[in-house]
């Protein structure tokens, strides 16, 4: 990291405590994630809506826990603000509040999470799909190209606009670097539906995983169900997932683009080695499949 990086990550990573009330008007309901809160919030002085997240300590020294010896694991705060890409959520700054709370501040986007949409699929939705999954392609490179595995891949983690015209991914809470230590067998983090086999049977890992929780996302945003019928969110229930292969999606979508179909089963091979190398590698692969053809 050079002089500049160290000054622009001082500089977000703020030094002095968040007194939150002092600053932000806190809209009355929060989201409740895997190891935090989520608020609206209004900047009292400029009147402009960012998304704040107020961190659980104890989730979270259960999940540092985890890296015990890894002492330079980047922390959340710090990873969002090293991707800057139109289909990633931009984190604007990370610290600790007054109350000793850790909190990021992002950007708010103002619509529903791609799992609320998918219980009750809008018209516009289906017909932008191909769009939106191309969206979605991108923002996973982003985090790969920027060096780390995102690791909770899956619906919840993709907001829409309202209109359904773009979304952006979200959430670094699990996310780790994508190197040697951090690939080792053992660490079952992420949403178990959407989990690589690798994961669940405790095997070394690498940028895959998330290709493979990209499938399963993509396939259930086309067919409207899940490759291997889950109702069970157990990791039980993903012990499936190298044991008999995922249904084919023309089983629920006959006419959908073969071009289109096959990338997605690409993303869902149980051998990693058989998945694309890379999102880059999916997306090219249906460079030439429009709108129409979904």
């Amino acid at each position: 990291m050079g002089l500049l990086d160290r000054f622009k990550d001082a500089f977000r990573r703020k030094s002095f405590a968040l007194d939150v009330s002092a600053r932000f008007r806190l809209d009355r309901h929060a989201y409740t994630g895997t190891m935090s809160k989520f608020h609206v919030a209004t900047d009292i002085r400029t009147g402009k809506v960012y998304g704040i997240k107020l961190l659980d300590s104890e989730k979270l020294a259960l999940f540092r826990g985890r890296f015990k010896g890894l002492k330079d694991r980047p922390e959340e705060g710090e990873i969002g603000m090293k991707i800057d890409h139109p289909r990633v959520a931009k984190t604007y700054e990370y610290g600790k509040t007054t109350t000793g709370q850790e909190y990021i501040l992002m950007e708010y986007i103002d619509g529903p999470g791609l799992n609320t949409i998918l219980r009750d699929p809008d018209e516009r939705l289906l017909k932008n799909r191909l769009h939106l999954i191309r969206q979605m392609a991108e923002g996973l490179q982003a985090v790969h190209e920027a060096g780390f595995i995102h690791r909770d891949i899956c619906p919840r983690n993709y907001i829409c606009i309202n209109d359904f015209s773009w979304l952006k991914l979200i959430d670094f809470g699990l996310s780790v670097p994508n190197e040697p230590p951090y690939r080792l067998p053992g660490n079952r983090t992420g949403t178990p539906q959407y989990m690589a086999p690798e994961i669940i049977r405790r095997r070394p890992t690498d940028h895959r995983v998330d290709i493979f929780a990209f499938g399963v996302t993509v396939y259930r945003f086309l067919a409207l169900e899940h490759p291997w019928g889950a109702t069970d969110v157990t990791a039980l229930a993903a012990l499936n997932h190298d044991q008999k292969p995922a249904e084919n999606i023309h089983k629920f979508r006959p006419q959908l683009n073969a071009k289109l179909s096959k990338a997605v089963h690409r993303c869902l091979e149980i051998k990693p080695e058989n998945r694309f190398e890379s999102i880059r590698q999916f997306l090219s692969s249906i460079a030439d499949v429009r709108q129409e053809d979904e």
